[in-house]
């Protein structure tokens, strides 16, 4: 989605969250890490733990490897919110206020958050930053949860913080890291592994760079300019090379398929999907956040990539594949 000028309400909540102007978190370990608990944290498996995620996809997967031990509360849950301009309210400082574990996805996708953060220091909370957890520099690209390594790294810190927080449950963390890794998320560790088994080094266009952590999972050889890649997801005009070279990709189907953000589709985005299609090239989709509203991780993931296996299969041969499926 585009990264509009932020439009932050931070003085109508200035007086409930005492927000600042600080973009990252004071907590102790706010580069990723895990910060100790307090002595007053809970450490014998009393009270679920209460964790507030920025972002749904973060927040499903928080969910699944805590179950009853964890509440958690997503800030942006509904696909039609844009993660980068979104405004805070009270009741999200709120929830801020009393997390004892916070993930944002950092990178300057979700400052906002940040600022959340630095006005509730709160003590003992531990506060995950996914971009810092990776080694993601500030402008590199923040759209992590594309990248299956990352995926899985933050599942792992993620259980670090709540065996930290919550030691006596720290077997049932563990029992629940294990489904989740082991069964739930396996239909996506096996999707992720056969599109690369099957198509490695085939040359994709794609809309925007949300895709690129992904294609570079699939193994796939994506063939679009990263500065027409950037210039969409930030919301700023691609030159008229980068849009000559794409179409030019498109005429002489130099790419067997082409993948687009469908919750950012520019006038530029739209003509490239129409002129692939009239093209030939099979066309697949990917969003933003959760989607449809209430979907977990795993179902909305392994939708997507199965909406871009069949383009795939379509755009080699390699299969018969199913035209639009994943639109």
């Amino acid at each position: 989605m585009n990264v509009h000028a932020s439009r932050l309400a931070l003085g109508s909540i200035a007086a409930a969250a005492a927000l600042s102007v600080a973009a990252c978190s004071t907590s102790p370990d706010a580069g990723g890490g895990s910060s100790d608990a307090s002595d007053a944290a809970a450490k014998s498996g009393g009270a679920p733990i209460p964790v507030v995620a920025a972002e749904n996809f973060w927040g499903s997967i928080a969910s699944q490897l805590g179950g009853d031990h964890v509440k958690v509360t997503s800030i942006i849950d509904n696909p039609a919110a844009d993660p980068h301009d979104y405004e805070p309210t009270a009741a999200d400082a709120r929830a801020v206020a009393g997390a004892r574990l916070t993930l944002v996805n950092g990178v300057g996708y979700d400052s906002w958050a940040g600022k959340l953060l630095a006005a509730q220091p709160g003590q003992g909370r531990t506060d995950l930053n996914v971009g810092k957890l990776v080694g993601v520099p500030a402008n590199g690209n923040p759209h992590r949860w594309y990248s299956p390594d990352d995926v899985h790294q933050v599942i792992e810190r993620i259980t670090a913080d709540y065996k930290k927080l919550d030691p006596a449950d720290s077997a049932d963390f563990d029992r629940l890291k294990s489904t989740f890794e082991n069964t739930t998320l396996a239909p996506y560790d096996k999707e992720i592994a056969g599109i690369k088994a099957a198509y490695k080094g085939t040359p994709v266009g794609a809309s925007e760079s949300i895709f690129a952590p992904l294609a570079q999972g699939l193994g796939l050889d994506l063939r679009t300019p990263e500065s027409f890649l950037d210039a969409i997801s930030e919301g700023t005009d691609p030159t008229a090379k980068d849009k000559s070279t794409i179409d030019r990709q498109i005429a002489d189907k130099q790419i067997k398929a082409y993948v687009y953000n469908s919750q950012n589709a520019t006038p530029d985005v739209r003509a490239q999907v129409k002129a692939a299609k009239a093209a030939g090239i099979p066309v697949a989709t990917v969003t933003e956040t959760l989607t449809p509203a209430g979907a977990s991780f795993q179902e909305w993931q392994v939708r997507q990539l199965k909406g871009i296996e069949a383009a795939l299969a379509e755009g080699t041969g390699k299969g018969t594949g199913s035209k639009g499926k994943g639109e």
